[in-house]
């Protein structure tokens, strides 16, 4: 089973910095997918194992530096990159800006300065898909792309793949999200929730939950069950949620 932490690839070529990110990422409960020196070695290395997010120094030795690798990175797999700089002139500066990073943190650098720029890529990496108004951002952190939701799980942020939500319920101002194994609470409004998800899969069955309509086992008068949870079901909305399930 796929982990739900969010994966992050660190390409650094002096490994004392290198380790110290790693330790930094794992205490803010991330994902760390590898520790690479080359750019060379990288492409070969997300072929296998595709990271959310890349962190790069931009003075890598090699044929390849950073930004060479950044706009690689792009052109192949349009993974978000993040730059690790120190001391960087105007022109490499300018030049990095031309791959489109996400965040850059300068070196040396905290424990915060990482959570904040891994942070502020995931909500860009969401903005790029649903752009919102700033009424929209709630306080408690929350991004929704096409195919996952990024949200906040203690003191990192953690993704859940939109296929293995079972429901979301209405709790007042907040969102409660079910999946198989966990469940989670979002600082966001249902009415909100259900404007941002992706209509293919998702559906309002009654004014407290929305369903994924690929989890449903059971549809009956009043109710739909999923995992053995009868959700309770509007009669208004039950002719359009059997229309969709013939279309998934």
């Amino acid at each position: 089973m796929e982990s739900n932490k969010v994966k992050i690839l660190i390409v650094e070529d002096e490994m004392l910095i290198a380790a110290k990110i790693s330790t930094l990422l794992t205490e803010l409960g991330y994902e760390v997918t590898g520790i690479l020196p080359r750019a060379e070695d990288v492409l070969v290395q997300v072929e296998e194992n595709v990271p959310d997010i890349a962190l790069l120094d931009i003075h890598l030795k090699g044929k390849m530096d950073g930004v060479e690798l950044a706009l690689a990175l792009n052109k192949e797999r349009e993974i978000p990159v993040i730059f690790l700089t120190a001391n960087t002139d105007d022109a490499t500066f300018n030049r990095a800006k031309t791959s489109k990073p996400y965040a850059f943190i300068s070196k040396p650098f905290k424990k915060l300065d990482l959570q904040r720029a891994i942070e502020l890529t995931l909500s860009r990496m969401a903005d790029n898909q649903t752009p919102e108004s700033e009424e929209r951002q709630s306080e408690e952190a929350s991004f929704i792309l096409s195919d996952r939701i990024f949200v906040r799980h203690k003191d990192s942020m953690v993704k859940i793949f939109l296929e293995d939500i079972l429901y979301i319920e209405a709790e007042s101002n907040y969102c409660r999200i079910f999946t198989k194994n966990k469940e989670y609470l979002l600082a966001i409004t249902l009415k909100v929730m259900e404007e941002k998800l992706p209509t293919k899969h998702f559906i309002r069955a009654h004014r407290s939950y929305i369903v994924n309509l690929a989890q449903i086992d059971e549809v009956s008068e009043n109710h739909v069950i999923i995992a053995r949870k009868a959700i309770p079901l509007s009669r208004s909305l039950r002719e359009e949620l059997l229309k969709r399930i013939q279309t998934i």
